[in-house]
């Protein structure tokens, strides 16, 4: 099939004539085939894979005979892969993470709506992921554009949260430590290593130039310069928008099936609904680089009488602040 795509730069259509490229959604998503992954994968067959990952934002490969290798290989070719903190890595290959998911080993974490890793500063690109051993029913991924779902809001709506700014921060994973003193002093140690973090709430692609909602209710925790109250209630709202069936697409895993996913304008939702059957499948995942909205909003605006300060003001905070007797206690506690 000979596809034409309009460049992200606005020149005149152009036509896939290396790869093979049909839609698969409404909106978004595309199979591609005519790729043979066991072998190196020429300049320009790449250039219109990559292409085709910025306008379709999920790319579908099916019947992909390849080896974990092989996969690496290209995913590299993306960028630079990078390596999750909490995930099941590899102990050979870091960068590569392995869900083997069976009786004894339960799924976690994933069935909830998430971008991947947003808690770091600069968040994956894209994620690789590739079937090796899965149910015949069951265990779907769901995907859903936030592409789509910004485009659909009011302009009233997108006036208002275009430029604002919200805290990223990787609390589900606090449960993987436990309440001994080690395990404490060992989240210290990662809560050092990943602070929470500032992303736009919208998100403007670095090669399309479209606007996407960046929050998700996996990650993010509150909008900067709002009150808890007010926060809460328009998150819950964004958060939403990824459940609209208009804007999904789900996915109905195959053996020797991958995809590859913008994970700057994508959410995804694994469906638990297969355990305690296996589930086996391998994910690379490429890094990105850091956020970026349009412009940023004057948080002042967001003064309420409720919450008067806007987290900018220099706040006295009503007189609380760290003791220094708590920290004459924890000393004592070491000696």
């Amino acid at each position: 099939m000979l596809a034409k795509s309009r460049p992200m730069d606005g020149s005149p259509i152009i036509s896939y004539s290396k790869i093979n490229v049909e839609k698969a959604a409404a909106y978004f998503a595309a199979e591609v085939s005519g790729i043979d992954f066991t072998q190196p994968i020429d300049a320009d067959t790449f250039a219109e894979i990559e292409h085709a990952l910025c306008e379709y934002e999920i790319l579908i490969f099916r019947d992909a005979e390849m080896a974990t290798e092989d996969q690496i290989r290209f995913g590299k070719m993306f960028g630079d892969l990078s390596v999750h903190p909490f995930s099941p890595n590899s102990d050979e290959t870091p960068e590569l993470i392995v869900f083997d998911n069976k009786e004894d080993n339960p799924p976690f974490g994933t069935d909830i709506w998430h971008s991947d890793e947003t808690f770091r500063d600069c968040p994956p690109m894209a994620t690789c992921l590739r079937a090796l051993d899965v149910p015949k029913v069951g265990g779907d991924t769901m995907f859903s554009s936030m592409t789509a779902a910004y485009e659909g809001l009011s302009d009233r709506m997108k006036n208002f949260i275009d430029g604002l700014e919200a805290i990223h921060d990787f609390k589900p994973f606090k449960r993987l430590f436990g309440d001994d003193e080690d395990s404490r002093k060992n989240l210290q140690q990662y809560e050092l290593m990943y602070p929470p973090v500032l992303h736009p709430v919208v998100r403007v692609h670095p090669v399309t130039g479209k606007k996407s909602l960046f929050v998700n209710p996996q990650f993010t925790i509150q909008v900067v310069g709002m009150g808890e109250f007010e926060s809460r209630s328009l998150l819950t709202d964004l958060f939403d928008l990824a459940k609209v069936p208009e804007y999904q697409y789900r996915h109905n895993w195959y053996n020797n099936t991958m995809v590859i996913w913008d994970n700057r304008s994508l959410q995804h939702y694994a469906v638990h609904d297969y355990w305690p059957q296996r589930r086996a499948m391998e994910r690379v995942t490429v890094a990105g680089d850091k956020p970026e909205g349009d412009g940023k909003a004057d948080v002042k605006g967001l003064r309420s009488r409720k919450t008067p300060h806007p987290v900018e003001d220099q706040i006295s905070h009503g007189g609380h602040a760290p003791k220094r007797q708590l920290h004459r206690e924890l000393e004592k506690k070491k000696g």
